[in-house]
Order: C-alpha cells, then structure tokens, then sequence
C-alpha cells in the first residue's frame, strides 16, 4: 500500500457526534474520523481565560454536555485530498445535519450541538465562507444557514467509550433510531462519494 504523503485535516460540528463520525467514517479518501471537542474552556477557567484560549487539559463529556463551557462536539477527519477535496467533505456536511438552527441538532439542544467548522487553513476558510454565501444565495427566502467559522485552536479527542461509537453499539435505541436514518440518507445522496465496503 502506497504511503499517503499529503493527508490534511478538517474538523467539523454538526450535532452529536456519534453520528457526524458516523457518516464521515463512510466517506471515499476518509483516513480516519475521531470524535473530540473544541472551541471552548472549563468552568475552571473561564474567569481567568477567553473561552478561545486553549487549556491545559481536556475538557470532559459530562463538563461539555453541561453546555456552559462552549466546546462544542466535533469530529477530527483526516483525509486525502486526491481521493476527496474539502468542497465535497463540506457538501457531505451541509447535506448531512441542518446548518440553519442555531444550537440544536433534531433533539440535542446546546452550544455543544451547534454547527461550525474549525479551519486549519485560511484556504478552508475561504472555502467554506463561499460555500455558505452560495447555500444562502441559492435559497434567499429560506432560513439563512447560521454555521460558525472559526480557527482551529485546539482539539481534545473524546473519552474512548465515544470512539467508533456506532460501530460498537448499532443495536443502541440511539444508532438505531437516529444514526440509522441518517447514515440511509447520506448513502442515497451521496452514492458516488462512498467507500466500496
């Protein structure tokens, strides 16, 4: 197998994400998806710090899930660009969750649900900012998406019990009745894009 020596990386909020890995993990070009948080700080250090500044240590599930430390549930993709660009991983994401409710995802209500992308490059920033312009001139009178955009600061892999969550729990209530829906949905609408396995 030939070594992959150009692998970039694109870290995306899109509600929960047990199911945003879920789908990027189905994607063609897709290295590897690793659930985590980003974007916030601890109680602990609020006070002292910018809820951008990065910490000195992982923020925990139970601190996040509380929704007062504005770290948010992302996915870490890594991936190979001449396999899949960053404009189709943005269409898979768009596509995927809906980037027009601020702070909620179906049931999950919170900061730590909203939608964002983390840029590691001022490329992916322009990017997306001209993904979302197209998304909001394509549809006027529809409801404005309202993704956030902003720089990478941090990222803290999640606790091991989250990772690969679906794959070790698909007779979970949860991956059942909402991970399964939306992995059919993504399948349909982005056949050309799927792994072949």
């Amino acid at each position: 197998m030939d070594k992959i020596t150009n692998i970039e990386t694109a870290v995306f909020g899109g509600g929960c994400f047990w199911c945003t890995e879920a789908v990027f993990k189905m994607l063609k070009g897709v290295i590897s998806v690793a659930p985590g948080y980003s974007g916030g700080a601890t109680d602990s250090t609020r006070s002292a710090r910018s809820p951008q500044e990065p910490l000195d240590r992982a923020p925990t599930y139970e601190e996040v899930c509380s929704g007062n430390t504005g770290y948010v549930e992302v996915i870490q993709i890594e991936y190979n660009p001449v396999e899949i660009s960053f404009d189709k991983l943005l269409t898979v994401f768009f596509g995927s969750h809906d980037p027009t409710t601020k702070n909620r995802q179906g049931n999950d209500m919170g900061t730590q649900y909203r939608s964002v992308i983390f840029y590691t490059t001022e490329e992916q920033r322009q990017t997306a900012s001209k993904f979302i312009d197209d998304i909001n001139k394509s549809n006027p009178d529809g409801q404005p998406v309202v993704t956030e955009l902003e720089p990478l600061k941090t990222f803290y892999p999640a606790e091991s019990y989250h990772q690969d969550y679906y794959t070790k729990n698909k007779g979970d209530p949860y991956c059942e009745l909402i991970i399964n829906p939306k992995l059919q949905k993504v399948q349909e609408k982005f056949t050309e894009l799927l792994k072949d396995n």
